[in-house]
């Protein structure tokens, strides 16, 4: 599982949701819809319609991934912080049942309100 405690793992940029797609669509329940992508160095992780799933790409070669699923019905509590002037970066806060606070870091120009309403869209 990803070590949701070690924050540089999690400095996301926006990704084409269809170059992801052929990897986690085997993953997906019937129904469910990919929204959004953002991808780190290597990891990435997806927004769909009923969770989030976190991929970790392990090893030299990056065959070999771990791909964690975090429910949105499992979410407690959330919050977004947008990006400053200075600070760059926008942050997502949540806190899950079980699991506790999980903090992804997004770089660049991601709209972490819209991001805040989706996930809205589907804890509230």
């Amino acid at each position: 599982m990803i070590d949701f405690n070690n924050s540089s793992v999690f400095k996301l940029g926006p990704h084409d949701v269809a170059q992801i797609a052929p990897e986690v669509t085997p993953l997906l329940l019937q129904g469910e819809e990919l929204h959004a992508a953002f991808k780190g160095s290597r990891d990435y992780v997806v927004f769909t319609s009923k969770r989030l799933i976190a991929v970790n790409v392990q090893g030299i070669t990056g065959k070999k991934r771990d791909y964690t699923s975090l429910p949105y019905s499992k979410i407690q509590s959330f919050s977004v912080e947008t990006a400053g002037t200075f600070d760059l970066d926008a942050e997502l806060d949540m806190w899950f049942s079980g699991l506790g606070k999980v903090r992804l870091e997004f770089k660049g120009q991601v709209d972490i309100r819209a991001l805040s309403q989706l996930i809205a869209s589907y804890v509230l």
